[in-house]
């Protein structure tokens, strides 16, 4: 039961249907009085789903016909068509260049591979191309034909259905690769392998198509044309998996073995999502994992977390505003319930319009002016207590402004009087000592070599 509920369905959309329009360079189904073109060297599958008068046709080398029940070919006999009065060269569209990793190219359905109806959750865009743990629907009565190119050594996914037919098995996955339709429904350096087993862990499992990020990337911006659209606030944000920018917030999440992923998810949708005030908010919520890095050196080992992105549909100033309420609501939740949840920490991101991004900035102004002011007085007060002598800085002098400012002074002239004896020191002549000159002192000085002791024996 956890694993049919964890179960996520993506369907490839479009296919090389003989009865579909968008697959011929005139916009419609060719009719009796046509000529038929396939590229020779292209290599197509096709499926042909009802009866057709052509002509004349011609085939590719290497293809083949998929035919239902009635349906065929048959030549003009040259009797009038209604709605093919003029004939002409019909010309089968070039399938190659139709990528496994293009996120525009899928969609997630049901079980039974109706549309999924649209509700808060969306994905990032990684996890818009089929995970590993995802099951792959091809629409029955259809062909199709896929560039499965990849930087993975494989592609894992749980199951494959083909024509109707759910391949879930390994055994039953290589049995398909070696009949005649597959080689010409996939192609490229990838390799498809199906394991038949959903995400083991309840705190759920991680994508899988980070390596292949750049080729979706590609392939998403090349559809909107090779550029990411201008975000409404100064400073979006990249949350992991994404390949834009996103305005609103986003919050991470450590957990612990007791988290579930999904009653999770579930718990947000109705307790919080579903409130009116939340109307136009989308959450995105899947576990992560961030490379970690130690002194720019990027880490084999990988931190795995929790990732929620909110996005609303405010515009202006109030963009993402709605998201940021709810990241609020979300934090003071956890604060209350985190431990019971299985939730340890969360940190919270935020990139709302531009009156939100200029509050932000100011705070952040009024930090660094505070962290200036304190190491001016912390520097003043080391400076006061060394002045005072309340502080001893060894090897330390600080010149004063005054310093600098006074005139150097001359050296003294030399004195004449000879040299200085240590052991023999008066004062110049008539020098003033305490008001007496230096005839009236006597002086006394020991001799090392005379024994004073001697002259008293």
């Amino acid at each position: 039961l956890p694993a049919a509920t964890a179960a996520v369905y993506k369907k490839w959309i479009p296919n090389t249907n003989f009865e579909t329009t968008s697959n011929w360079d005139r916009g419609r189904v060719p009719c009796a009085s046509d000529v038929v073109h396939f590229e020779k060297d292209k290599v197509v599958s096709v499926f042909v789903g009802s009866p057709h008068a052509l002509t004349d046709m011609y085939l590719p080398l290497n293809g083949e016909f998929v035919l239902a029940a009635g349906a065929g070919f048959t030549a003009f006999d040259g009797s009038w068509d209604p709605g093919c009065d003029s004939g002409g060269t019909v010309r089968f569209a070039d399938a190659e260049h139709r990528a496994w990793f293009d996120p525009t190219l899928w969609q997630d359905v049901l079980p039974s591979g109706e549309l999924k109806p649209s509700g808060p959750i969306f994905s990032v865009d990684e996890e818009r191309v089929p995970c590993r743990y995802d099951d792959v629907i091809f629409q029955p009565e259809t062909s199709f034909r896929v560039n499965i190119d990849s930087s993975q050594p494989v592609i894992h996914l749980r199951s494959i259905s083909v024509m109707g037919q759910e391949l879930n098995t390994p055994a039953s996955w290589a049995g398909y690769l070696q009949g005649p339709s597959a080689p010409l429904q996939f192609h490229g350096n990838g390799t498809l392998q199906v394991t038949g087993t959903g995400c083991p862990d309840k705190s759920g499992c991680a994508c899988g198509n980070g390596l292949d990020g750049p080729r979706i990337c590609a392939a998403l911006l090349r559809a909107s044309g090779r550029q990411c659209p201008e975000p409404a606030c100064q400073s979006p944000l990249q949350p992991l998996g994404h390949c834009c920018g996103v305005c609103g917030a986003t919050i991470n999440l450590d957990f612990t073995p007791d988290f579930d992923l999904h009653k999770y998810q579930d718990r947000l949708v109705q307790e919080l999502l579903s409130q009116p005030k939340y109307a136009g908010v989308q959450m995105a919520i899947s576990k992560v994992h961030k490379a970690q890095t130690f002194l720019g050196i990027m880490s084999r080992s990988a931190t795995p977390f929790i990732q929620i992105v909110l996005i609303d549909d405010r515009a202006g100033v109030q963009t993402g505003t709605a998201a940021e309420q709810l990241a609020a609501d979300i934090m003071e939740n956890i604060a209350q319930h985190g431990e019971a949840l299985g939730i340890s920490s969360g940190k919270v991101e935020v990139a709302t319009g531009s009156t939100a991004s200029g509050q932000v900035g100011s705070r952040i102004t009024a930090g660094t002016v505070m962290g200036l002011l304190f190491s001016l007085l912390f520097l003043g007060g080391i400076l006061f207590l060394y002045r005072k002598g309340k502080l001893r800085l060894p090897a330390l002098r600080l010149p004063q402004a005054w310093d600098r400012m006074e005139e150097p002074v001359s050296p003294a002239p030399a004195s004449d009087k000879g040299f200085d004896n240590p052991m023999f020191n008066v004062e110049p002549p008539d020098a003033d000592i305490g008001g007496e000159t230096a005839k009236d002192l006597q002086v006394f000085y020991l001799n090392p070599l005379y024994d004073a002791s001697e002259t008293e024996t």
